[in-house]
């Protein structure tokens, strides 16, 4: 089985975990880029603690999940922002002002799009989250 965006099958495997009510999911495989979008997403309060188990194929992330998320996702394309125009991706991702957040990808590494706005950087549309 190949897995071209799985940033994308990670948040879906979520986003249906909750949706049924599970305690906790698991996301395979593992890369950095899930496992910062993770850590903003524990540190903002959507999920619970989560652990890398390694298993040898790959490895995978076990998530406790705590019931705090309606609606997560991927954007695609990966529009590039500049500190101008975040407002357009805030009204088109997000259903209400200052609900929820958006990810983004940035030379400093990858935060929130309100860290991005207070640092005056630009980067790619990661992903959101509400």
């Amino acid at each position: 089985m190949t897995m071209n965006d799985t940033l994308a099958t990670a948040m879906s495997n979520i986003q249906n975990a909750e949706k049924i009510g599970r305690k906790e999911v698991f996301v395979r495989p593992f890369s950095r880029m899930i496992k910062s979008v993770l850590e903003i997403m524990q540190n903002n309060h959507y999920i619970g603690s989560f652990e890398i188990v390694e298993d040898g194929k790959g490895n995978f992330i076990k998530i406790n999940l705590i019931g705090a998320i309606n609606k997560c996702g991927v954007i695609k394309p990966r529009f590039g922002v500049t500190k101008d125009n975040f407002e357009k991706f805030e009204k088109r991702y997000l259903p209400a002002k200052d609900f929820g957040m958006i990810i983004i990808s940035t030379s400093q590494g990858v935060m929130t799009l309100e860290e991005s706005k207070e640092k005056g950087i630009g980067g790619r549309l990661i992903a959101y989250i509400y």
